[in-house]
């Protein structure tokens, strides 16, 4: 009778534990990349009253089994299975990733690696990118001077800062010009004085300044309907001002500031050309032979440019200790065409070639950041650059369920789960992230209530047993009265 005093004492006690953790699978229904858990019972302890015998035969008695009484049980496992991927729920953050795979982001915490399912990211205060449920940093791999992923041992992903706070500036090398010239525009009608059908070419230079090239296209003779000079007027810089001209301070004049240019192989530049004192006006010498811009006359086609490829002129500004140094801007002229427009001239510049390649950019500050399927992580900046910062490394294991959850949806490696070996994988190895979603709780609610209520009932089965076995023993003591 005192036997299932105990065994009723065990079953209280393992229905007390799983209902402890039916409560905490519920607990965290809502809970980011949370698992939930299973109990799992055992029996034990077990006494023999009588042992097994087998048959004589020599007597003919048959064998009897043992008689053994069972002593209660005991919880054998509280079980967690953390492969695979749970329930999907979509935020629209750009900062949110969801491991599509079995595999864990790595992060650091108190000098210590851990692993998580929670993939809601964000970057603090030094810019390192870091896990909004535990404050752990995520660790993956950084870039080397190329601008490739170094897949090393895996180190905090630093994304702001230092060289990552600004995209460097490109020179531009191209420009494309696209439009038509209306030989009816009194524009380019020649005269020996006309200023042309003015065209102003935005380009960058190697320190990121936005200057401007102004040219002007005018026809080469009065008879001429199909055939137009290229001209350079002037090269404004990143203030508006010509960088062929300075006013002097003391007299109050414009100087040249022999500003050395070539255009398409034409020494325009350094002591090629005269400005005006009193009005500014810039003359080039020669004048020189400009190159030509020639269409069809019958079709309105382009035709050529007099230049070596026909389609380009360059134009260059080379001087040593020049203000704003560019390596050559090729400007291409073959999309333009020459039909009747109403008497108007609309020719458009466009930084960039045929392939939008070419056309450079100023410097750009951070702005924010892009994580891709694959966990490269690239930053946005405010000149429209992109630029590879990192990637964030995933880590698999043998046995994911034999980790050791520590709290705050971080887990701990263990002889049984396997080694972490410091570098981690890459998420395309597995599978690959989300972005814009996170991995929610695996628990099924109506799985834990089911759960509840046979836990409930064994609770209270064995509460009986208890009760009814104190029956028992009150009877006995009340044999003599």
């Amino acid at each position: 009778m005192m036997r299932s005093l105990y065994s009723g004492i065990s079953g209280l006690r393992v229905h007390q534990t799983k209902m402890d953790v039916i409560g905490n699978n519920i607990s965290n229904v809502n809970t980011v990349g949370f698992r939930g858990s299973a109990v799992n019972f055992t029996d034990v302890f077990y006494q023999t009253t009588q042992s097994a015998t087998g048959p004589n035969a020599a007597t003919g008695a048959a064998g009897t089994n043992a008689t053994q009484i069972g002593l209660g049980a005991n919880v054998a496992a509280i079980a967690v299975d953390l492969s695979g991927t749970g329930s999907t729920q979509r935020t629209d953050r750009g900062m949110d990733v969801m491991i599509n795979g079995d595999a864990f982001l790595i992060v650091r915490s108190n000098g210590n690696d851990y692993f998580t399912k929670s993939g809601a990211l964000d970057i603090d205060a030094n810019g390192t990118l870091y896990c909004t449920t535990n404050g752990a940093t995520v660790l993956g791999w950084g870039v080397d001077e190329d601008g490739d992923i170094r897949k090393d041992s895996v180190k905090p992903l630093k994304l702001m800062g230092g060289e990552h706070a600004y995209s460097e500036p490109n020179a531009t090398t191209s420009v494309t010009l696209s439009g038509n010239v209306d030989q009816k525009d009194k524009q380019v009608a020649f005269s020996e004085d006309g200023v042309g059908y003015p065209i102003a070419v935005g380009f960058y230079d190697n320190l990121g300044n936005l200057c401007c090239a102004k040219l002007s296209i005018i026809q080469t003779a009065v008879d001429s309907n199909n055939t137009y000079s290229v001209r350079v007027d002037d090269i404004l810089g990143p203030d508006s001002k010509s960088l062929l001209k300075r006013k002097d301070e003391a007299t109050g004049n414009y100087v040249s500031t022999e500003q050395v240019i070539n255009f398409n192989g034409l020494d325009l530049g350094g002591t090629n050309y005269t400005v005006d004192p009193s009005s500014g006006a810039i003359t080039f010498a020669g004048p020189p032979e400009w190159p030509v811009l020639t269409f069809d006359s019958v079709t309105g086609h382009f035709t050529s440019v007099s230049s070596e490829d026909g389609n380009i002129l360059n134009l260059n500004l080379s001087a040593e200790g020049a203000p704003y140094p560019v390596s050559g801007v090729d400007i291409d002229f073959s999309d333009l065409t020459m039909y009747a427009t109403g008497q108007t001239c609309k020719v458009k510049p466009n930084r960039g070639d045929k392939n939008n390649e070419g056309g450079g950019n100023a410097a750009g500050s951070l702005n924010g950041f892009a994580i891709q399927t694959d966990g490269k992580i690239y930053g946005v900046y405010s000149n429209g650059d992109k630029k590879l910062l990192g990637q964030i490394a995933v880590a698999t294991f043998a046995n994911p369920s034999g980790l050791e959850a520590v709290g705050n949806s971080l887990y701990a490696s263990t002889l049984n789960s396997g080694d972490f070996d410091g570098i981690g994988i890459d998420i395309s190895e597995v599978g690959k992230f989300s972005v814009g979603a996170l991995e929610m709780s695996d628990v099924d609610l109506a799985t834990e209530f089911t759960n509840m209520i046979t836990t409930q009932r064994g609770f209270q089965a064995n509460s009986r047993v208890i009760t009814t076995s104190d029956s028992m023993l009150e009877e006995l003591v009340n044999l003599k009265r």
